[in-house]
């Protein structure tokens, strides 16, 4: 019980520690100004990814490398089919032309290139953190000289500059939460393990995983909610995009990470490359560049095969 109170706890604290850093860096970019579409890109994606970010260091820090891969992989997972599903069964999604140009392709590769490194030795060197954190840097730059136009104003309309005490203030308020929530999230995560006998990678892939999507589900559905066209397609295969070259990247410079479970290499890492392939059939058919309900349908119906192998699949 108290576990599960860690995790949840963990969480909010993750979620709201994302939102004020969040808040801090639109506010703190908009005083330094930073075009606005730089800052959707970098800094929102960033800020959206902090959550991942810190899990996946401290796991592999305090030694359980499996909580930090897992995290990262069963966050795409759930990003595509989870969020996605749930968001275009409420409201289809009209997808920009730069998703087959540019978006899609960026994120099969950062996706088949994680599994290179990781399928072959079952660890992410530092060297192969540098390369991915290359890549996201030759992305972003791509993006900004080239995709201005796909790019939409992802920022809330309230972007008021804030003083200078308050911006600081939402970034030490942001961090610590961060930390701590960080900290709850990987003991509860750990201790859940333990007392269910399963390992620290079905937790990650599966608990974990959805809670730090959480960010990701709620801005999708108040997008739909307030009507506004739900937070673009762009925007959850960006955050994939950030989990696999940022998160993982940055961690693996830090500190190797090696796979304990190997379920994570013979199971959790295919079904990642399985979902994100099958986003671009679904986005073609049956209409061109647009995702539907029945899309939304088949995306959370694979979501939950997934979930149900994966924990039915070890016991």
């Amino acid at each position: 019980m108290l576990h599960t109170l860690y995790i949840v706890l963990g969480l909010v604290l993750l979620i709201a520690g994302g939102n004020w850093l969040l808040k801090a860096a639109v506010a703190l970019s908009l005083k330094l100004n930073i075009p606005k579409i730089v800052i959707g890109m970098t800094v929102v994606s960033f800020a959206t990814s902090a959550p991942e970010l810190i899990v996946s260091i401290k796991s592999a820090l305090d030694g359980f490398p499996d909580l930090a891969l897992g995290n990262v992989v069963g966050s795409n997972i759930a990003n595509l089919g989870l969020v996605l599903g749930i968001t275009v069964i409420l409201s289809s999604i009209d997808v920009n032309k730069s998703f087959y140009t540019t978006d899609w392709p960026v994120m099969m590769l950062a996706s088949m290139l994680f599994f290179g490194f990781l399928y072959f030795d079952g660890e992410l060197q530092q060297y192969e953190g540098i390369i991915m954190l290359v890549m996201l840097f030759a992305f972003l730059v791509y993006l900004l000289r080239f995709q201005k136009t796909a790019v939409v104003d992802e920022l809330p309309e309230d972007d008021e500059p804030l003083p200078l005490w308050k911006i600081m203030l939402f970034l030490g308020i942001g961090g610590v939460a961060l930390w701590g929530g960080s900290e709850l999230l990987i003991n509860g995560a750990v201790g859940l393990a333990k007392t269910f006998g399963v390992s620290e990678r079905i937790i990650a892939v599966t608990v974990v995983s959805v809670g730090t999507s959480i960010p990701e589900l709620a801005a999708s559905i108040i997008a739909v909610i307030k009507k506004e066209k739900a937070i673009s397609l762009g925007n959850l295969i960006g955050s994939n995009i950030f989990n696999i070259l940022a998160v993982l990247g940055i961690t693996s410079i830090i500190t190797p990470i090696k796979v304990m479970d190997q379920g994570l290499l013979t199971n959790d890492i295919f079904w990642m490359l399985g979902v994100s392939f099958l986003v671009l059939p679904l986005v073609f058919i049956p209409k061109g560049l647009r995702l539907g309900w029945r899309d939304g349908i088949i995306l959370v119906a694979i979501y939950a095969i997934f979930i149900y192998f994966t924990i039915g699949y070890n016991h």
